[in-house]
């Protein structure tokens, strides 16, 4: 499993990607699961994964492969975000059949999501969630944010704190808080986090960041998160008598 933050907001775009993969709990490894594509100054593209490890590899492959053969259709040439979510989806989807055609006998899962985000030069910032079928839907300003893999114990946090107008900084706080949550609750999301932000009409690659486990700000606001929640709860009102009958 792994978890996967891609939010829009009127300022920029965050996103946010664990490491961990496992086939078990003894098989256990780190894969980066988010990767930049574009030209500096023309277009900036992010892709984000969750699901089979191999039909993610191969997509991603597949989509280097057309860009450094010069393939006419690629990422640093379709027109725009919407042609580039469907150049993708049309790759998982090939990947996918593939791989079932193959393995017909097995009860493998090949299924693999996908968030695009990114900015091409005269338009307007956009992110997509690609499904496994290689359609996909677009973020909008009542619903700014995508997530990936184990997104249930991080999704609350993000719905009570943010919306489209929020600011980079604190949706970057709201965002991390989701990763220690879920991180706490579900073994198969772990540290690193890659993390990387990117400020509207830059047209810029931003370098992105990696969290581990010794990052002295994600282990305070994580303490000051815990700290706080037994505070509130101490502070909220007790419960009526009747509850109690």
């Amino acid at each position: 499993m792994t978890y996967c933050v891609g939010i829009r907001l009127k300022d920029g775009m965050i996103f946010a990607s664990d490491t961990r993969t496992n086939a078990g709990v003894d098989q256990i490894s780190m894969f980066r699961k988010m990767y930049q594509y574009g030209i500096e100054g023309e277009r900036f593209l992010v892709l984000q994964t969750a699901g089979n490890l191999a039909t993610s590899q191969a997509v991603f492959t597949k989509l280097d492969n057309a860009i450094k053969l010069a393939q006419e259709r690629n990422l640093h040439t379709v027109p725009t975000l919407f042609d580039a979510a469907q150049l993708v989806g049309e790759c998982l989807r090939e990947t996918t059949i593939h791989a079932q055609t193959i393995a017909q006998e097995t009860d493998t899962k090949f299924r693999s999501s996908f968030i695009l985000g990114g900015q091409i030069k005269g338009q307007s910032p956009e992110i997509y969630f690609i499904y496994p079928e290689g359609n996909c839907i677009r973020a909008t300003t009542d619903t700014p944010f995508f997530q990936l893999g184990e997104s249930k114990y991080g999704k609350p946090i993000l719905d009570r704190s943010m919306n489209y107008h929020s600011s980079l900084k604190s949706a970057m706080r709201a965002i991390l808080i989701s990763f220690d949550s879920t991180i706490r609750s579900n073994l198969s999301v772990g540290m690193p986090i890659d993390v990387l932000v990117y400020h509207n009409d830059s047209l810029q690659m931003p370098q992105g960041y990696r969290i581990d486990e010794n990052d002295e700000y994600f282990a305070n606001i994580r303490q000051h998160w815990s700290d706080g929640l037994r505070k509130i709860l101490n502070e909220l009102e007790d419960s009526p008598l009747s509850y109690w009958q």
